[in-house]
């Protein structure tokens, strides 16, 4: 078969390299961001750290016919309210000058460590360190040393040793193996170490340990230590009225036993733990209401100061060759990072404001007055793809009155109840969270009455997905909720 020419006609989409740039920076949160230009500065010679920057309006966007020397004038006055406009945001808010929103890479600081949003995280130790610390500090032979080492490295994360001694031996294999009493009386002087109770091998051991700690004259102690060894299994349901018919105390003594162990952690270890690894948020965006209007603006670390380096770019003029060449490639590089991150706080800020046209009532009242909303729904008010706006919407936070917010807070879906309106959701989830608050505890109520309680405020809705909801909050089921006082 000879080969041929054949021509044919298409159409498919073609990603230019500015068009991959902004689609990247569109999907990064603040702290990424930082890094992603730090990188580039770093990279291209052309770009430079701005040494001011100009005033930022409440659209994000330098203030009309104010420079830089005047924003320095304005700063430095301590009595005028001009100035950079989202310093002046943050001093009106309470906000000390300097903090919380301020770009980390900006002025020239990027070389500085303590600039490093991963430097600036706090560091937190592990349960592990906390007992190894501890364990250093005792008065312990070598071999016991070793012995507490294998025991710490065996406790869970929520303080709990579920290992048997053997395999512990097993793994320490010293010469000779340690026995069961001798791996016992190293674990009980663990098991005193802080958070008291760390290392029991169950509830009822945590709790004797907790409550043998106490003073021996605390009221309660001596019946709420015979509850934890011989009664706590069976306690949610004996209730008060059990503890008293089966150790025959009175029911003033069982209440005051109960209270007691009720104030005793059932899971010592989460005490100590380290940080997750989202606890560290810097907001993209800031809502602020100003005479009874929200308004949204962006942080300023989503403005990073970033300027085209002026001697290079006059460099350009007087260089030929491949020098020149180079110099120009790098500058259009400049141009269209600079081009993008604009683009990019200019969607962000469009997606933000639709989201407090939205959901005022959430900013307003709280979780219970979000409304259902859809990523459709964002893009087709502001007129862009919901592709962009889920990119614009990942992982971004945004600063309100109410908290530091996820931007995938303000969304939700709905259900449609019997007035003819929706109900969103989260709102839905917080409904069942306030019926369980009022619950009596002797008698909890079960989804399907959650459900009834539900469609009796007009909210139609199964069982089954109240189920879901009550899982989604983390709230134990109706037999697992029953309160023993």
């Amino acid at each position: 078969m000879k080969p041929r020419l054949q021509t044919s006609l298409g159409q498919h989409l073609v990603l230019t390299p500015q068009l991959r740039q902004a689609l990247h920076l569109l999907q990064l949160p603040a702290i990424e961001l930082e890094a992603e230009i730090a990188a580039a500065v770093e990279s291209n010679p052309l770009l430079d750290w701005a040494e001011d920057a100009p005033a930022i309006a409440l659209d994000g966007k330098p203030a009309a016919g104010e420079s830089n020397a005047e924003a320095d004038r304005d700063r430095e006055s301590a009595g005028d309210d001009r100035g950079n406009g989202d310093d002046w945001e943050r001093r009106e808010d309470g906000w000390q000058d300097g903090g919380g929103f301020e770009y980390a890479g900006s002025g020239g600081r990027g070389d500085d460590d303590e600039s490093d949003p991963a430097n600036r995280m706090v560091q937190s130790e592990t349960l592990r360190d906390h007992l190894s610390w501890q364990l250093h500090l005792g008065h312990l032979s070598p071999r016991d040393r070793r012995i507490g080492a294998a025991l710490i490295d065996a406790i869970e994360d929520d303080g709990y040793l579920r290992v048997p001694f053997s395999e512990i031996a097993a793994a320490l294999d010293p010469e000779p193996a340690p026995g069961d009493d001798e791996v016992l009386a190293v674990l009980r002087q663990i098991q005193r170490m802080d958070p008291v109770g760390v290392g029991a091998r169950d509830l009822s051991e945590c709790l004797w340990i907790q409550l043998d700690t106490l003073p021996p004259d605390t009221p309660g102690r001596a019946l709420a230590l015979t509850i934890a060894t011989t009664l706590i299994d069976r306690l949610p349901k004996l209730g008060a009225r059990g503890v008293c018919d089966q150790l025959g105390c009175s029911a003033d003594e069982a209440d005051t036993a109960l209270h007691l162990l009720r104030s005793m952690d059932p899971r010592p270890g989460s005490q100590v733990g380290d940080v997750p690894a989202d606890s560290y948020v810097v907001p993209d965006c800031v809502i602020v209401r100003r005479n009874g209007v929200w308004q949204a603006m962006l942080a300023t670390s989503s403005l990073p100061k970033l300027t085209i380096h002026q001697a290079y770019e006059r460099m350009i003029q007087h260089t030929a060759g491949d020098d020149a060449g180079y110099l120009k490639g790098r500058l259009q590089e400049a141009r269209w990072l600079l081009k993008n991150l604009e683009a990019r706080g200019e969607t962000l800020l469009k997606v933000v404001r639709c989201l407090i046209r939205q959901q005022s009532g959430f900013l307003e009242f709280g979780a219970r007055a979000l409304r259902p909303l859809t990523l459709r729904e964002v893009a087709a008010e502001i007129g862009m793809h919901e592709s962009t706006v889920s990119r614009a919407v990942a992982r971004k936070h945004v600063h309100t009155p109410r908290g530091t917010l996820a931007l995938r807070d303000f969304f939700a879906s709905g259900i449609d109840t019997d007035g003819g309106g929706e109900a969103s959701s989260v709102a839905i989830q917080q409904m069942i969270r306030s019926l369980i608050e009022a619950e009596d505890p002797r008698k909890p109520l079960s989804d399907a009455r959650l459900a009834e309680s539900l469609k009796a405020s007009g909210v139609p809705v199964a069982r089954r997905t109240v189920a879901k909801y009550r899982e989604a909050l983390h709230i134990a089921a109706s037999h697992e909720r029953i309160r023993i006082d």
